[in-house]
């Protein structure tokens, strides 16, 4: 690949989805932080989708609920804001869901997140959010010999289970009547796949949490939580006012990558870099040249996944994973800055479509995601019962986090229904091993895995040494990198 030049990344300054989801609003300045002790019946630790979500229906359940939302920076400040704007089912998981679940769970689990692929479309209609939401499914492509087939097992497992619709294989010429690249060498269509704005979403969640009563605090970062086996949880705030007490019936915890700096999830979660570019408005071009006309998301089969999805004006956007992970659940200017990473995302564009070699970059950013051993996301209650968690979306987070606002809603609540039986509450994952074995063993099997991947789409073949530090993860138990 050649390099491409870009703008930096956005580094400390807003990513640009939040600006523009910031210029379209009538009040865009954040909500005052905590100035002063206070006791709510839900304390909810974070203002992302999943926190949001998870007030929102706390609130549809019960609107005399005193919940109030406490984010450090302002809601969509992390990667509720920024991410690749995917609204994807598990349908391409199915195969994974059945080895740990069973068919029942595995079918339980694709479902409810299918339907909130749905369910995202038909609140933004009924509450005025425009999100830009649009639904046309997802295209999982190969770009190597050693990717070819790789949706094989997921497709027929759907099909075993009475889902032919939902994942379906496709021919190179299938795939390139959708969008034609050089590259492409096949694939499977998802027919429960979405499209966003993230920044338009998670602000317009926002707004309607504060209609219905919600008590947001930006500016204002929990740092401690205790007497969590007590009748209410004392929560430490602190703000641009000061430090103050919380006492809260019920804490929710849904901080995503920042997750990985409390003690209790460090060894089920490692954050890691993802980073994205965004080209110019390019609409007929991308119509002529690559007639990706329909709307579909794509990603490559590569562990340093290419994301990419055309925007309402016209624009590429396009992510690439397998940034660097960090050391011990700390969030730095690693994972906002790292001009090597966004440099991937911006080659990967000029390698799918050359097509497109003279459409400009303008912007580049990332930030850290929450990665989970097996890449689920997790959810339940720390021991006394009052405080409960989800996180671990590994990068595919917006339609599940839409499902963990019922999950989380229910746990609080102490409800017993499908959602809460889900076989994602309360489950125990494999660990991540302690520091410094965790990031030194990341950061080298990354670059194996990046290193493999880079040569076989070169036509070259891997060392044997790089080949069999790729597979260990496979072999350690972990759904990283490939298993071949």
């Amino acid at each position: 690949m050649t390099s491409t030049v870009f703008p930096a990344p956005s580094g400390h300054t807003r990513n640009p989805w939040l600006r523009e989801a910031l210029a379209a609003e009538r009040s865009p300045g954040p909500m005052p932080g905590l100035a002063g002790d206070t006791t709510v019946d839900v304390a909810v630790i974070g203002g992302g989708y999943t926190g949001l979500w998870t007030a929102y229906r706390l609130t549809e359940h019960d609107p005399s609920l005193r919940v109030a939302v406490f984010e450090q920076d302002i809601c969509g400040g992390g990667p509720s804001g920024r991410n690749g704007g995917f609204v994807n089912a598990w349908w391409d998981e199915i195969a994974t869901l059945v080895e740990l679940f069973g068919d029942d769970g595995a079918l339980a689990c694709a479902r409810a997140v299918a339907a909130s692929v749905h369910d995202i479309g038909d609140w933004c209609e009924r509450h005025g959010v425009d999100a830009h939401y649009r639904r046309a499914g997802m295209l999982l492509v190969s770009t190597t010999p050693h990717h070819d087939g790789r949706w094989v097992s997921d497709v027929r497992t759907a099909e075993r289970l009475g889902h032919p619709d939902a994942y379906r294989a496709l021919t190179v010429e299938e795939v390139a009547a959708r969008c034609r690249s050089p590259r492409f060498r096949g694939g499977a269509h998802m027919a429960d796949g979405a499209t966003v704005h993230p920044a338009h979403l998670v602000r317009g969640l926002r707004r309607v949490c504060l209609e219905r009563g919600v008590a947001i605090h930006e500016g204002t970062r929990v740092t401690r939580l205790r007497d969590r086996s007590g009748p209410t949880v004392r929560l430490t705030a602190v703000s641009d006012a000061g430090t103050a007490e919380v006492r809260a019936g019920h804490v929710v915890m849904a901080m995503n990558a920042w997750t990985a700096g409390w003690s209790p999830f460090r060894s089920s979660l490692l954050a890691w870099g993802s980073y994205m570019v965004r080209t110019e408005p390019a609409p007929d071009l991308i119509a002529s040249e690559l007639g990706w006309t329909g709307g579909e998301s794509i990603i490559d089969a590569r562990f340093s996944v290419h994301y990419l999805h055309v925007t309402r004006d016209g624009r590429i956007a396009i992510g690439a994973g397998g940034g660097t992970p960090g050391f011990g659940g700390r969030i730095g200017r690693s994972f906002t800055d790292d001009r090597a990473s966004a440099a991937r995302a911006g080659d990967g564009l000029r390698w799918l479509f050359p097509a497109l070699d003279e459409v400009a970059i303008t912007d580049a950013w990332g930030g850290p995601i929450d990665i989970s051993p097996d890449h689920l996301p997790r959810f339940g209650t720390l021991p006394g019962g009052r405080v409960h968690f989800g996180f671990g979306y590994s990068g595919n987070g917006v339609a599940p986090s839409h499902l963990a606002g019922r999950i989380l809603a229910g746990l609080v609540l102490g409800t017993d229904d499908r959602w809460t039986r889900l076989p994602l509450v309360g489950r125990r994952t494999r660990r991540f091993p302690p520091e410094p074995f965790r990031v030194l063993g990341a950061r080298v099997l990354r670059a194996a895995m990046v290193r493999r991947e880079d040569a076989e789409e070169a036509g070259r073949r891997p060392s044997r040494l790089v080949r069999e530090l790729s597979r260990m993860p496979r072999r350690l138990g972990y759904r990283l990198g490939p298993s071949d």
